[in-house]
């Protein structure tokens, strides 16, 4: 077994495609298909179930593809490790990003780091699932890094770092009794509507785990994957929204009104536990820390 051919077989396991994978590792289409051949003879089984319309992982490419993701990352640590001792510090660093960083300057940390690190190449990745699938690609090796935001303690394999934090509050429909109110009470909430992110992400996480703990229900009237337009579902009356403030595009425009308790919305970089980051990726964590002190 070579890299070359992990690299092939996680090429068709991402892409889902022969042609795409050829186009994407530079190679004929019958040169990656006898590549993949070779690597099943040699593993004794089929790694894909491939029909005239799909390419799908069997249960033994599914198993090789966590393992192949770990070895590729750690022969590209190898490589990073020596150039770094020939005096320069190498490779890629795929970093996984939330849908709104407004609680970090994520350009000037990404400028910072391209100046001091001009021969890394910075891969910033957004997640439409959100956190959950930030840890998830972290844990699988599909990212090096992510700024994530679970209100909890990360699953075993990762170390998580919070970086910033900030608590959310209430976004009220204009119209609303409670719009007038300078302050309310979470359980004034109980059985009330709300517009809110798609399950998985971070802000979602921290509510539901506040209400849950509080033992109060809440009825999601709309799941809406982007803030401006949880903003304009609220003006328009579908019902509540506990928001961040940072990630408004326009706060004046909404009615916010603290609540308590509150939820808090936290940014932490992650990083896998089980696997050490590659000399690039160690810089780029350093930069972060000395940039963000640890929060309690």
């Amino acid at each position: 077994m070579e890299l070359r051919h992990l690299e092939h077989f996680l090429a068709v396991a991402e892409e889902q495609s022969f042609t795409r994978a050829a186009a994407r590792v530079h190679l004929v289409q019958s040169a990656l298909s006898v590549s993949v051949q070779s690597l099943e003879r040699e593993l004794g089984t089929r790694l894909f179930n491939r029909t005239t319309h799909s390419v799908q992982l069997t249960d033994a490419g599914t198993a090789l593809l966590v393992e192949a993701r770990l070895t590729l990352a750690a022969a590209e640590a190898a490589r990073d490790a020596v150039a770094a001792v020939r005096g320069g510090v190498r490779g890629t660093v795929r970093i996984g990003i939330m849908q709104s960083l407004a609680l970090i300057d994520l350009a000037t940390l990404l400028t910072r780091y391209h100046r001091q690190h001009p021969d890394v190449r910075l891969v910033p990745n957004p997640a439409a699932g959100g956190t959950a699938q930030l840890i998830q690609d972290v844990r699988d090796g599909t990212l090096d890094l992510a700024f994530a935001g679970l209100p909890t303690r990360y699953p075993k394999g990762l170390t998580a770092r919070t970086i910033a934090s900030e608590e959310m509050m209430l976004a009220c429909p204009p119209d609303h009794p409670l719009a007038k109110r300078k302050r309310i009470e979470l359980t004034e909430l109980d059985g009330e509507l709300f517009v809110d992110s798609p399950p998985g992400w971070g802000t979602r996480l921290s509510v539901d785990q506040l209400f849950a703990d509080a033992g109060l229900r809440r009825e999601i009237a709309v799941e809406v994957g982007d803030i401006p337009t949880i903003s304009e579902l609220v003006r328009a009356g579908f019902g509540f929204a506990l928001v961040s403030p940072s990630t408004l595009p326009d706060p004046k425009s909404l009615v916010l009104r603290p609540v308590r308790p509150s939820p808090k919305f936290t940014v932490s970089l992650v990083a896998p536990s089980a696997r050490p980051p590659s000399a690039a990726a160690r810089a780029f964590i350093e930069l972060v820390h000395a940039t963000y002190p640890k929060l309690s």
